[in-house]
């Protein structure tokens, strides 16, 4: 895909990159999109490395203002982004896609769960990401749009650590993003529910007021909110913001 999409031509070379390193700071539910866009940024400039740190919003947004040198930061929320620009660290980040819940169970479904409510019922193993990041901040809307409480059986730092959980069959069901279950396709299935519509995380992206590569960086947010950017987007199911 990444050989394809650079042939598009929409990332130009530029003259001035190589032996450059541009670092990018994204949430952990844009590993597989953000890997893809990295190694298509690296074919459209010789030389240049794009490295990543992919992980809780919130954590990535803690490390920046703590002065962890990196030039993009992409986040799954704009209240943890907020973080950044608060401290004078980004501005003017725009909001590149969305993304809602789903309840992700395994394939052969042990606990039978059909719909949210099933998720309350004590017998029904759960994980979910802590509250303090965006996938569990969403995910406690969703719950208290449906008049729910859910005891979780474990809380985790980043949706790809939740998802995980179902995937060993250690829990019956979990609260992840649609794009995460997309991305786990065969090995685990995903039930909608309408309260996440009530749940849905804008995704904004920015380069960073300390970017060691700052024309690197802008042209990497360039890249990420182009068509061909939106195409690798989209196609791993997040929406349009």
């Amino acid at each position: 895909m990444a050989l394809a999409l650079a042939g598009c031509g929409s990332a130009p070379a530029t003259s001035n990159s190589t032996g450059k390193e541009l670092t990018v700071f994204a949430a952990a539910s844009l590993t597989g999109t953000f890997t893809d866009l990295g190694k298509t940024f690296e074919a459209a400039h010789p030389g240049t490395k794009v490295k990543f740190n992919f992980g809780s919003s919130a954590t990535l947004a803690q490390q920046i203002t703590q002065g962890a040198p990196a030039d993009v930061f992409a986040a799954a929320s704009s209240a943890t982004m907020k973080t950044v620009t608060d401290a004078s660290l980004a501005s003017s980040p725009t909001t590149f896609v969305r993304n809602k819940l789903q309840i992700a169970v395994p394939t052969a479904n042990p606990a039978k769960v059909t719909g949210l409510k099933d998720l309350a019922n004590p017998k029904v193993k759960v994980a979910l990401c802590a509250q303090q990041v965006p996938c569990g901040a969403a995910a406690v809307k969703a719950l208290d749009a449906a008049g729910l409480k859910v005891t979780p059986v474990t809380l985790e730092q980043d949706v790809k650590a939740t998802l995980t959980k179902v995937e060993l069959g250690e829990v019956d069901a979990a609260l992840v993003y649609k794009t995460d279950v997309i991305a786990a396709a065969g090995k685990v299935t995903g039930i909608e529910f309408p309260e996440a519509d009530k749940a849905i995380n804008d995704y904004p992206i920015a380069a960073l007021a300390k970017a060691p590569n700052s024309d690197l960086a802008k042209q990497f947010v360039d890249l990420v909110l182009s068509q061909q950017g939106k195409d690798v987007l989209t196609k791993a199911g997040f929406e349009a913001p």
